[in-house]
C-alpha cells in the first residue's frame, strides 16, 4: 500500500509541476504571438492526444513521464519549410526581449506556485511542534551554548541584538537556524524554561559547510524535546530481556534526564556491552518511576562499520505542539519570502557543492522524491502541498541554471545576444549543447547513485 501511495504522491507532485512549468512557457508565447505547435507532458510516444480547434495546437500526454516540453513554431527545426504567413509567428522571429520573456516564464511559474502553496498553507493553518529543545550532547554547539535541554526557543537575531525574529515552531526554528549555519553566524537566541527568560549566545561560524544537510540541526545539538516512550520491542532483543514493553515512558538513563531520541539513541551506542540503568514511567505519570537495567548489544554499523550498541527498541517522541496560521496577505508575503530563502539556499548549495564545499550527496533523484512525496500524502495534505513547493522551487531554480538545453542555457544566449546584438552562432550552440548534455546526464547519474545508496545504505 505505501509502494502504491509514494507512486501516486509521485506522479501527482510530477504531473502538476510539469504542467505549471509548460504552463508558464506556453502562455507567454502565446501573449507574444508565437504559434504552439504542440504541448507534451511527458516525452517519447504520445499516448493520448488532441488538437485545440481555436489554437491548432497539438496536447498530448506521452509515454515517459519524467518532464514535458512545448513545442514552438521554428524555422530552425529540421523538416518542412514554414509558409510565409506564418512565419510573423515563429519563436525565431520574435525579438530578443518576447524571447526572453517565454524562456523566463517557466521557471517563473513554479516559482509563483510555491508561494501560492505556502500561502495556503500558511493561512489555513498547519499544526508544528514547538520550538522545544531536548538535552543537547555534550560538545555540541547547542551545549557550548548553555542549553541544558526543557527550553522553548522565542526569537533569533544576531549578535548585536539587532533582526530580532520570532520563532513560533520547531520549522521555523530550522528555517532561522539553516540560514544562520550557511552564513557562518553568531546570532542570540531568547528562550524561555521553567525559571525565566534567558538569552543565548550562539556561534555557528565554525560550522563546516559540509555539515549544512538534512541532519544538521542534531549535528549542532538542536532535537526536539519531549517524553521518549518505547513504541515496539523486538523479540529476543536486550530491551525484551530487561523487560521492556510498549507504552514504557524513558524519563532518565545513568542519571541522566531523558527527553529526545537522538542523544538517546547516541548514548545507547556508546555502551555497547555496557549496562545501563532507565528509569521508566509504566502505567501513567500516577506511577512511581522504576528502574530498569539493560545491556546494549554490539552490532556492526552499517554506515560507519563500527561496533555500536543497540537495545532492539522502538523509540517513540511525543512533542507539544502550536497551531500556525497567518492572515491572508501576511500568508502571501511570507510565501513569497519563504520561496525566496528555498531559492537562495537551493543555488548556494549548488554553487558549493561545484567548488567542494558541500557534499554531492545534498543532490537527489526520483527515488528520493517519489519517497518524500508518499511520505508527506500520508502526514496530510498539509505536508504534502509544502513538499509540492519545494519541489516546484527546486524545478525552478534547475531550469534556472546557465546549462545549455535547459532554460538558463537559453537565457544566457538571449542575454548574451541582447548585450552584443549579435546571436550566438548555430556552431557554438551545437558545442554548448553537447557539453550541457553531458552536465545533465552527469548529475543525473550522481543524483540516481546517492538514491540508491540512501536505499540500500551502501
Amino acid at each position: 500500500m505505501n509502494v502504491l501511495i509514494e507512486i501516486a504522491a509521485f506522479a501527482v507532485a510530477i504531473g502538476v509541476l510539469v504542467v505549471v512549468h509548460e504552463y508558464g512557457h506556453f502562455s507567454v508565447a502565446r501573449l507574444c504571438g508565437v504559434k504552439v505547435l504542440r504541448f507534451s507532458i511527458g516525452f517519447g510516444s504520445p499516448l493520448v492526444r488532441w488538437v485545440g480547434k481555436k489554437s491548432g495546437t497539438e496536447w498530448t500526454i506521452s509515454a515517459l513521464p519524467l518532464g514535458g516540453y512545448v513545442k514552438m513554431l521554428d524555422e530552425r527545426d529540421p523538416g518542412p519549410g514554414i509558409d510565409e504567413k506564418d512565419l510573423p509567428f515563429a519563436f525565431n522571429r520574435q525579438s530578443v526581449v518576447k524571447r526572453i520573456a517565454i524562456v523566463l516564464a517557466g521557471p517563473l511559474a513554479n516559482f509563483v506556485l510555491a508561494i501560492v502553496l505556502f500561502a495556503v498553507v500558511f493561512a489555513t493553518g498547519v499544526v508544528e511542534p514547538t520550538a522545544t529543545l531536548a538535552t543537547p550532547p555534550a560538545g555540541t554547539v547547542a551545549a557550548r551554548a548553555g542549553f541544558e535541554g526543557g527550553e522553548t526557543i522565542l526569537s533569533i537575531g544576531d549578535e548585536h541584538g539587532a533582526d530580532i525574529e520570532p520563532v513560533r515552531s520547531w520549522s521555523d526554528l530550522r528555517w532561522k537556524l539553516l540560514d544562520a549555519a550557511f552564513d557562518h553566524k553568531r546570532v542570540v537566541m531568547r528562550a524561555r524554561d521553567g525559571h525565566g527568560v534567558y538569552d543565548f549566545q550562539v556561534d555557528l561560524s565554525k560550522v563546516s559547510d559540509r555539515d549544512v544537510d538534512d541532519d544538521f540541526m542534531s549535528k549542532l545539538g538542536f532535537d526536539e524535546g519531549g517524553t521518549l516512550s518505547v513504541a515496539a520491542v523486538e523479540p529476543g532483543s536486550a530491551a525484551a530481556r530487561a523487560g521492556l514493553a510498549p507504552g514504557d515512558s524513558l524519563r532518565g538513563v545513568d542519571g541522566r534526564r531523558v527527553d529526545g531520541a537522538q542523544a538517546f539513541i547516541a548514548y545507547v551506542k556508546s555502551h555497547a556491552g555496557r549496562p545501563i540503568v532507565l528509569r521508566i514511567e509504566r502505567g501513567g505519570a500516577s506511577k512511581e518511576p522504576i528502574a530498569v537495567t539493560v545491556t546494549p548489544e554490539a552490532r556492526r554499523d552499517r554506515e560507519t562499520g563500527l561496533e555500536v550498541g543497540r537495545i532492539g527498541a522502538a523509540l517513540a517522541t511525543k512533542v507539544s505542539t502550536v497551531d500556525v496560521r497567518y492572515g491572508p496577505l501576511e500568508s502571501v508575503a511570507r510565501g513569497a519570502r519563504r520561496t525566496w530563502e528555498i531559492g537562495v539556499y537551493s543555488l548556494r548549495m549548488f554553487g558549493r557543492m561545484l567548488t567542494g564545499e558541500a557534499s554531492i550527496k545534498n543532490l537527489s533523484g526520483p527515488v528520493t522524491i517519489a519517497d518524500y512525496a508518499g511520505k508527506s500524502a500520508r502526514l496530510g495534505w498539509e505536508p504534502f502541498l509544502s513538499f509540492l513547493s519545494l519541489v516546484s522551487i527546486s524545478l525552478g531554480v534547475l531550469n534556472l541554471l546557465p546549462i545549455p538545453v535547459l532554460d538558463g542555457g537559453h537565457l544566457l544566449y538571449y542575454l548574451v545576444e541582447a548585450a552584443t546584438g549579435k546571436a550566438v552562432s548555430e556552431r557554438w550552440q551545437l558545442v554548448l549543447q553537447r557539453a550541457g548534455l553531458v552536465c545533465i546526464v552527469a548529475l543525473s547519474a550522481i543524483a540516481l547513485f546517492n538514491d540508491l545508496a540512501r536505499l540500500i545504505h551502501f
